[in-house]
């Protein structure tokens, strides 16, 4: 009698309780890729459709119009004019250095590469507020460099050059890192080629990032209304101030540039694949 009781339990018999059946735990393959479809959709949709909604609706609350009138105010047209200043010239100097160091990083073999190579992700590790209180130590009133942009005659903190500075910090990464797995991949005579691909959506990249900084340009510039106010501290002052209507209509251009250019740029990958 033991010894059927040990078999039948060996056996894993339909009817053992420890039986399990594999049908019973695997997924069709098609219904598990709809599952993982739709899991990625709810995904996007919670973090980038609702908030784009939301922003769309809080434009368009009263009407078309409103919108068109915000947009139209001095101080909203002046702040869109500065960043996209800054955001030029920031593009203008990456396209030309950034280049450079990363055609040295991964051409060149010398001391201090590996520090360097480093340093160059060091604004995707500090918060931007940080890296706009260092501009104020080094080009602030008592700033160790206050002396010498005050013999000049150049003021950095609380004007422009100094946003410009602190949009280059938070924006440097992007080119030099899209650019150096290409200048690998692809010998020295194909490197036109790679700069053709990498440079491009790096350049796209650094424009959209320096369009929507907020954090160390808010330190550096001090936020002065109509001087040294870009799109994104308006934004925060209309807010702040309650001009909803506005604040989301400045807000939602924002987007749809930044929105366009990543579009167009991977367009344009496509087409070179």
């Amino acid at each position: 009698m033991k010894d059927e009781v040990i078999k039948s339990e060996g056996t894993g018999s339909p009817g053992s309780a420890f039986s399990l059946q594999p049908s019973a735990l695997s997924l069709h393959p098609s219904l598990l890729k709809w599952l993982l479809i739709g899991a990625v959709a709810l995904y996007v949709g919670v973090l980038i459709l609702a908030p784009l909604g939301a922003l769309v609706a809080g434009a368009f609350a009263d009407g078309p119009g409103a919108i068109v009138r915000a947009l139209a105010e001095p101080d909203v047209l002046s702040a869109f004019w500065r960043t996209l200043l800054i955001s030029v010239v920031v593009v203008v100097v990456h396209a030309v250095c950034g280049t450079a160091v990363a055609w040295v990083l991964v051409r060149q073999n010398f001391h201090g590469r590996r520090l360097l190579n480093g340093l160059i992700d060091l604004p995707f590790a500090v918060s931007p507020v940080v890296a706009g209180y260092m501009l104020i130590l080094l080009f602030g009133r008592r700033g160790l460099l206050a002396p010498l942009t005050d013999a000049i005659g150049v003021k950095v903190a609380f004007a422009l050059p100094g946003m410009i500075l602190a949009t280059l910090f938070v924006t440097m990464p992007f080119i030099v890192r899209e650019l150096m797995p290409i200048l690998h991949a692809f010998g020295v005579e194909q490197e036109q080629a790679a700069a053709t691909i990498g440079f491009i959506y790096g350049l796209t990249l650094t424009f959209a990032r320096a369009l929507g900084e907020f954090g160390a340009v808010i330190v550096i510039s001090g936020g002065i209304q109509g001087r040294t106010e870009t799109a994104t501290l308006y934004i925060f002052r209309a807010l702040d101030d309650r001009q909803y209507v506005g604040s989301y209509s400045a807000a939602l251009v924002l987007g749809l540039i930044s929105l366009l250019l990543v579009l167009g740029t991977d367009l344009l990958r496509r087409k070179d694949q």
